[in-house]
Protein backbone atom coordinates (compact mmCIF):
# COMPACT_ATOMS: atom_id res chain seq x y z
CA UNK A 1 0.00 0.00 0.00
CA UNK A 2 1.28 3.52 -0.82
CA UNK A 3 -0.48 7.11 0.40
CA UNK A 4 0.44 9.89 -1.60
CA UNK A 5 0.80 13.42 -0.40
CA UNK A 6 0.92 16.76 -3.45
CA UNK A 7 1.96 19.66 -2.34
CA UNK A 8 3.42 22.95 -4.10
CA UNK A 9 0.26 23.97 -5.94
CA UNK A 10 -1.18 27.36 -5.15
CA UNK A 11 -1.42 30.66 -7.61
CA UNK A 12 0.71 31.95 -10.11
CA UNK A 13 0.27 34.57 -12.83
CA UNK A 14 0.45 33.44 -16.70
CA UNK A 15 4.21 32.73 -18.18
CA UNK A 16 4.78 31.77 -14.23
CA UNK A 17 6.27 28.65 -12.82
CA UNK A 18 5.34 25.89 -10.03
CA UNK A 19 7.40 22.85 -8.64
CA UNK A 20 5.26 20.08 -7.38
CA UNK A 21 5.58 17.21 -5.05
CA UNK A 22 4.12 14.31 -4.54
CA UNK A 23 5.74 12.03 -1.29
CA UNK A 24 5.09 8.71 -0.21
CA UNK A 25 3.65 8.86 3.10
CA UNK A 26 3.26 5.28 3.31
CA UNK A 27 5.45 2.86 1.02
CA UNK A 28 7.77 3.18 -1.60
CA UNK A 29 7.44 4.59 -4.95
CA UNK A 30 10.46 3.35 -5.92
CA UNK A 31 8.93 -0.16 -6.73
CA UNK A 32 5.50 2.22 -8.98
CA UNK A 33 5.44 3.93 -11.66
CA UNK A 34 4.11 7.20 -11.53
CA UNK A 35 1.79 10.00 -12.93
CA UNK A 36 0.07 13.13 -13.31
CA UNK A 37 -3.52 13.95 -13.67
CA UNK A 38 -5.48 17.45 -13.73
CA UNK A 39 -8.70 18.18 -12.95
CA UNK A 40 -10.62 21.40 -13.55
CA UNK A 41 -14.17 22.54 -12.81
CA UNK A 42 -17.03 20.45 -14.82
CA UNK A 43 -14.09 18.67 -17.01
CA UNK A 44 -12.89 15.60 -16.74
CA UNK A 45 -9.97 13.89 -15.30
CA UNK A 46 -6.97 14.75 -17.73
CA UNK A 47 -3.46 12.61 -18.01
CA UNK A 48 -0.84 15.23 -17.83
CA UNK A 49 2.59 13.18 -17.06
CA UNK A 50 4.26 10.23 -16.13
CA UNK A 51 7.42 8.31 -15.31
CA UNK A 52 8.36 4.72 -15.40
CA UNK A 53 9.08 2.98 -11.98
CA UNK A 54 13.05 4.20 -12.70
CA UNK A 55 12.39 7.53 -14.26
CA UNK A 56 13.87 6.81 -17.42
CA UNK A 57 11.15 6.96 -19.63
CA UNK A 58 8.61 9.85 -19.37
CA UNK A 59 5.58 10.80 -21.24
CA UNK A 60 3.36 13.88 -21.77
CA UNK A 61 0.04 15.25 -22.70
CA UNK A 62 0.69 17.12 -25.73
CA UNK A 63 -0.50 20.10 -23.95
CA UNK A 64 2.39 20.22 -21.76
CA UNK A 65 4.53 18.79 -23.94
CA UNK A 66 7.97 20.88 -23.78
CA UNK A 67 6.35 22.95 -20.61
CA UNK A 68 6.01 20.41 -17.82
CA UNK A 69 9.11 17.70 -16.52
CA UNK A 70 8.20 14.92 -14.68
CA UNK A 71 11.06 13.64 -12.58
CA UNK A 72 11.46 11.25 -9.87
CA UNK A 73 14.26 10.94 -6.20
CA UNK A 74 13.59 7.41 -5.63
CA UNK A 75 15.60 7.75 -2.43
CA UNK A 76 13.69 10.71 -1.17
CA UNK A 77 10.22 9.16 -1.85
CA UNK A 78 9.13 12.29 -3.92
CA UNK A 79 8.22 12.77 -7.71
CA UNK A 80 8.02 16.17 -8.98
CA UNK A 81 6.64 17.74 -12.32
CA UNK A 82 7.76 21.06 -12.88
CA UNK A 83 5.93 23.30 -14.56
CA UNK A 84 6.99 26.13 -16.91
CA UNK A 85 5.50 28.80 -19.15
CA UNK A 86 1.85 28.39 -17.21
CA UNK A 87 -1.54 28.84 -19.15
CA UNK A 88 -4.82 29.95 -17.18
CA UNK A 89 -5.97 26.69 -19.12
CA UNK A 90 -3.73 24.94 -16.89
CA UNK A 91 -5.74 25.95 -14.09
CA UNK A 92 -7.01 22.71 -12.19
CA UNK A 93 -6.48 20.21 -9.64
CA UNK A 94 -3.26 18.25 -10.01
CA UNK A 95 -3.33 14.42 -8.66
CA UNK A 96 -0.40 11.91 -8.43
CA UNK A 97 -0.68 8.58 -8.93
CA UNK A 98 0.81 4.93 -8.49
CA UNK A 99 1.00 2.54 -10.96
CA UNK A 100 2.13 -1.48 -11.07
CA UNK A 101 1.13 -2.40 -14.65
CA UNK A 102 -1.16 -0.98 -17.07
CA UNK A 103 -1.13 2.20 -19.54
CA UNK A 104 0.73 5.34 -18.48
CA UNK A 105 -2.28 7.60 -19.57
CA UNK A 106 -5.16 5.64 -18.31
CA UNK A 107 -6.50 6.63 -15.14
CA UNK A 108 -8.13 3.44 -14.66
CA UNK A 109 -4.25 1.63 -14.35
CA UNK A 110 -3.83 3.49 -11.33
CA UNK A 111 -3.77 1.84 -7.93
CA UNK A 112 -2.98 4.95 -5.22
CA UNK A 113 -4.05 8.01 -5.67
CA UNK A 114 -2.90 11.59 -3.42
CA UNK A 115 -6.03 14.08 -2.36
CA UNK A 116 -4.71 16.74 -4.66
CA UNK A 117 -3.07 19.77 -4.98
CA UNK A 118 -4.65 23.01 -6.80
CA UNK A 119 -3.17 24.89 -9.31
CA UNK A 120 -4.59 28.10 -10.63
CA UNK A 121 -2.88 30.66 -13.34
CA UNK A 122 -3.94 33.92 -13.94
CA UNK A 123 -4.27 35.41 -16.79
Amino acid sequence: QVQLVESGGGLVQAGGSLKLSCAASLGTLARYAMGWFRQAPGKEREFVAASSWEGSSTWYANSVKGRFTISRDNPKNTVYPQMNNLKPEDTARYYCASRVSGTYYVGASYNYWGQGTQVTVSS
